[in-house]
């Protein structure tokens, strides 16, 4: 049977000998990720979400390009089979990767299942992974052009300054002060590096207490590496309850404190990272800004399930860890 987005038939001939068979992977809330069988085999069939009318923001094409260039470096990814534009197939242009092993861990209960040393360890290649994917040479591997590092921070900023103002519906205390505050001093780029733009625990795949696998690739780009760096301290010091839709993986028994992130990421990346305040304060306002819109949208019915309920009153406190993290100089 097919699922909304994806038709059965028309992969048919295009993977495997027998009848097909899928399911919706849950979890994530913009592309759109399909486990596809014959019984035998498993794929991974990626796609935009169902009506979009911006295909820049679900590129499927720089996905393709970026995961399938990273496949002999040392940043795990899957394989990639093949890119599909014709809209004739699906509705929209979609990919085809191997299926990876692994599993997509999103809070302290389920690391803390794992106890603390296993918790560290998985930690630990998170950070170890973000540092080896900053460490390859966009031109070696074809990316030469995927991005344009030069005002890469003030894009980002003016970017998700325009989200903001998409997604305002009521006052938010210290929003527009952290924005004026992370315009006034932008830092200097250290070096250009291929960034992921969403890097966190539940957007890679742990096998073995390990990373498997780097996933969800949507807003890769070139830019500046701390930028990576700076989100995912952000995501561990965010202040998340059980209940609520974000992840809170890092207060498990035995994860690292951020200090000790830090300094790992320093010192396998080779990178300065004794003044990350800014990119972290600029991390908290693009969550806040991520946070408002998923309230914006629940508040007009255009987003259901569990725990969205919640969103709204977490905004304002990731703005006060944003202005308090970009101390005054």
């Amino acid at each position: 049977m097919s699922l909304p987005g994806l038709d059965l038939d028309k992969l048919a001939g295009r993977l495997g000998d027998g009848p097909l068979s899928a399911e919706l992977i849950e979890g994530g809330r913009s592309n759109l990720t399909y486990v596809v069988t014959d019984g035998t085999s498993k794929w991974v069939v990626r796609r935009p979400p169902l009506g979009h009318v911006l295909p820049t923001a679900h590129d499927m094409t720089r996905e393709y390009r970026v995961i399938t260039a990273l496949k002999d470096t040392a940043v795990p990814v899957p394989g990639t089979l093949f890119l599909c534009e014709d809209t004739e197939v699906l509705g929209a242009p979609f990919y085809v990767m191997e299926f990876m092993a692994g599993i997509p861990y999103r809070s302290r209960e389920e690391l803390g299942r794992l106890g603390p040393e296993r918790t560290r360890a998985i930690a630990d290649s998170l950070v170890d992974t973000l540092a080896d994917l900053h460490a390859v040479d966009p031109a070696a591997v074809g990316l030469a052009d995927f991005g344009r590092p030069d005002g890469f921070l003030e894009r980002q900023l003016r970017r998700w300054g325009k989200q903001l103002d998409a997604s305002r519906s009521r006052e938010i205390k210290g929003i527009d002060r952290l924005h004026e505050r992370l315009a006034e001093r932008i830092p200097q780029p250290q070096r250009a590096t291929i960034v992921h733009g969403d890097y966190r625990l539940d957007n890679t795949l742990v096998l073995d207490d390990r990373i498997n696998a780097v996933l969800d690739w949507e807003m890769s780009t070139l830019g500046d590496p701390l930028a990576d760096i700076g989100l995912t301290v952000a995501y561990a010091t965010r202040e998340a309850p059980d209940d609520s839709v974000i992840a809170n993986v890092s207060s498990a028994p035995g994860y690292p404190s951020v200090d000790e992130t830090i300094a790992r990421y320093g010192d396998r990346s080779g990178l300065d990272v004794s003044n990350l305040d800014w990119y972290i304060a600029f991390a908290f306002f693009k969550l806040a800004v991520i946070t408002e819109g998923i309230y914006f949208r629940f508040s007009q019915g255009k987003t259901v399930g569990q725990g969205f309920e919640l969103v709204g009153s977490l905004t304002e406190p990731v703005v006060a860890q944003g202005n308090a993290t970009l101390k005054e100089n």
